[in-house]
């Protein structure tokens, strides 16, 4: 058997890693475990799953020994707000106060020591920055967690964000592309729009993305946004326009597609989370997340399988996994380069200082 024939048989025959999944409870499910051994990309950890740091370290412990390859480990740790870490993690100031002093090098330092306490905990992927722009004050999307409105300012913020995660060995996840700033709905609960041009896009929304994926981010995550004036039948998340003709084509990223939770409502009320899993992948997804409705899971990477058998391009199938072998690739290095932190550095009073010198600065 030839490598290619070996390659498409391989990649064809393994669905699960198409999916990044989350789970209830603080226990490795029995089902997840299956997952993670047939090659899952990843697993998304929520306030959900620990208790304690101790719990939570001997979770991601538990996850990489269940795991036969390199696996992504998630964790939403953006600086302040809804969906920063709580205690004993370092409580930072908000993007939004962050972007109000744009200072690139001290988001750089901020964010390396986020890092640092991620792979304390075990954990290698941070799902941030967000690159949205905050265009509506009253947007229930960015709110806190936007550096700003300026594209260029929000950019080189979500550049030097993304270059302290990676000195820690913890790669980002730009998100939500396209961006939703300018939306008035939470995709949590239904779908936004944005009613702006294609020109407005390229000359606002889109600079920020640019900007990371000028830095080499590794992974970019897709917003469940209706953008009616550039393509009116699929939202950003499901459409073969925006991920695959506007990112890879036009915009360059050769990184790897994460299609944000599927089972949100913007996508749950028009699609059942089987058709979205397929239809993401159709459109150039390379992993989707279902995070929140575990008994979609079996139905959605059974139909996943039956489109890399008998249904989608070949090429297109084979060049995703070669994406998904090169983010593993790129944990092996990670993750041998430097060891997993002692615990004690989550919280410790070099963060506090730091997170203490910002607030300070806030105030002058």
């Amino acid at each position: 058997m030839t490598r290619t024939a070996q390659l498409d048989s391989r990649s064809r025959a393994n669905p699960p890693e198409r999916f990044l999944l989350g789970f209830e409870g603080t226990q490795l499910p029995d089902e997840l475990r299956a997952l993670l051994a047939q090659g899952l990309a990843g697993v998304a950890i929520y306030r959900r799953n620990w208790e304690t740091i101790e719990g939570l370290c001997a979770l991601t412990r538990e996850i990489r020994a269940a795991a036969s390859r390199p696996v992504l480990i998630g964790m939403d740790a953006e600086p302040g707000g809804a969906f920063a870490l709580p205690e004993p993690f370092t409580a930072w100031p908000t993007a939004a106060e962050l972007g109000a002093l744009n200072d690139a090098k001290l988001v750089q330092r901020m964010a390396h020591a986020i890092g640092t306490e991620l792979r304390a905990a075990g954990a290698n992927l941070n799902f941030s920055p967000m690159l949205d722009l905050r265009v509506h004050a009253d947007s229930p999307v960015t709110r806190d967690r936007s550096f700003g409105a300026e594209p260029q300012r929000v950019g080189a913020l979500g550049a030097a964000f993304i270059r302290g995660l990676r000195d820690a060995g913890v790669m980002a996840c730009a998100k939500h592309y396209p961006g939703h700033g300018d939306a008035l709905l939470d995709p949590h609960s239904d779908l936004p729009v944005f009613r702006g041009t294609a020109q407005r896009l390229d000359s606002m929304e889109l600079v920020p993305f640019a900007a990371a994926i000028q830095e080499g981010v590794q992974l970019v995550m897709t917003a469940h946004i209706l953008l009616p004036e550039i393509e009116p039948k699929r939202p950003a998340s499901l459409s073969r326009k925006l991920i695959e003709h506007t990112l890879r084509e036009r915009m360059g990223f050769g990184g790897a597609v994460l299609a944000d939770d599927l089972g949100m409502g913007a996508i749950r009320k028009r699609y059942g989370i089987r058709e979205a899993s397929v239809e993401a992948i159709r459109a150039g997804s390379d992993i989707v997340m279902l995070c929140h409705d575990w008994p979609e899971v079996a139905p959605a990477v059974e139909a996943v399988a039956a489109l890399g058998s008998h249904k989608h391009n070949l090429a297109e199938w084979r060049a995703s996994h070669e994406r998904i072998e090169w983010i593993r690739d790129a944990l092996k290095v990670a993750e041998k380069e430097i060891a997993t932190k002692n615990q004690d550095v989550i919280g410790c009073a070099k963060h506090r200082a730091l997170s203490e010198e910002i607030r300070n600065r806030l105030k002058n």
